[in-house]
């Protein structure tokens, strides 16, 4: 079950990635100044805007697929395991991307792609994360879910005030937790599908898994309008891992070894948060998207041009 659990989560990163490509093109397309002060209001007619551009609406339909893999691996796979296994996004982001927009990568950016895959290696080697119950009793909702909904609350209105990096750093960290918390509601419906469809669409979990995707999707639009990829995208990787690990333990008594194995996991951490930080940061994922999306510099253009 481990390697069934493995592939699926590592295509349903590759679809995802795909999906954060297009999306980014569109994104970049769409003036952002409206929403900044504009609330949850401004993103749902930002969000009506993007729903006219090709890009973005292929982007969509790649994260339903993604959707379908996610909830396949979940429900053969622990959420700790699963959710972490998905930082692979942003390695199949760069190889996408540099696809798409004929883009070879650097020594720098071989260097960030080698780390992050190597933490993510170190980490789950060491962690070791095993498998609990398939659904969490409604105490451990309250403490788990509750706890995900004051942290997702304390980060947007962080976010508020702010403006460029930081703004797109804190709705990417809060999108990460919400997306943390759909996958855990997720897990929570296909673990009731042993007992038969009924069991499963008359629990509240699915529609909860709709409500919370929802918000999770139109934050991550926000964190993606906010700023680059370079400030959003290594908060939603670590934030989407760490929350998981969290999440699977207060809802699902999911374990990871700690003790001794505390030093090279948190080696793993660091890999992984200097690797995001590297990938995010390196031309193809950052300024040279943007302004191939955007038709900005001559560089951008002549990107724009190859890509279409």
């Amino acid at each position: 079950m481990i390697a069934v659990t493995v592939l699926l989560a590592l295509l349903a990163a590759l679809t995802n990635a795909s999906a954060s490509v297009l999306q980014r093109r569109a994104a970049v397309q769409e003036p952002y100044e409206e929403s900044v002060a504009g609330g949850a209001g401004a993103a749902v007619r930002r969000l009506g805007r993007l729903l006219r551009r090709p890009y973005w609406l292929a982007g969509a339909a790649l994260l339903a697929v993604s959707g379908l893999l996610q909830a396949g691996a979940l429900a053969v796979g622990s959420l700790s395991l699963v959710q972490p296994l998905l930082a692979t996004e942003l390695l199949f982001t760069l190889v996408v991307g540099g696809v798409v927009f004929r883009r070879r990568p650097g020594l720098r950016t071989w260097l960030a792609f080698a780390a992050l895959a190597a933490g993510l290696a170190v980490f789950l080697l060491a962690a070791a994360p095993v498998a609990g119950r398939p659904t969490a009793p409604p105490r451990a909702w309250l403490l788990g879910g509750g706890g995900a909904l004051g942290a997702v609350v304390l980060l947007v209105a962080a976010a508020r005030p702010t403006r460029g990096a930081p703004r797109a750093a804190l709705l990417g960290l809060a999108s990460a937790v919400c997306f943390a918390t759909t996958a855990a509601l997720l897990k929570e419906a296909v673990g009731r599908l042993g007992q038969g469809p009924a069991a499963m669409f008359t629990h509240w979990s699915p529609y909860a898994t709709v409500g919370a995707g929802t918000v999770a999707f139109l934050l991550m639009q926000s964190a993606f309008g906010a700023g680059s990829l370079t400030a959003s995208q290594p908060a939603l990787t670590l934030g989407d891992a760490l929350t998981s690990v969290v999440l699977g333990w207060v809802l699902f008594a999911e374990t990871v070894h700690l003790g001794l194995r505390m030093l090279p996991e948190a080696v793993g951490v660091a890999l992984i948060g200097a690797g995001s930080v590297g990938l995010a940061r390196t031309p193809a994922v950052g300024l040279e998207w943007d302004a191939s999306a955007r038709g900005g510099d001559g560089r951008g253009r002549r990107l724009h041009r190859t890509h279409r």
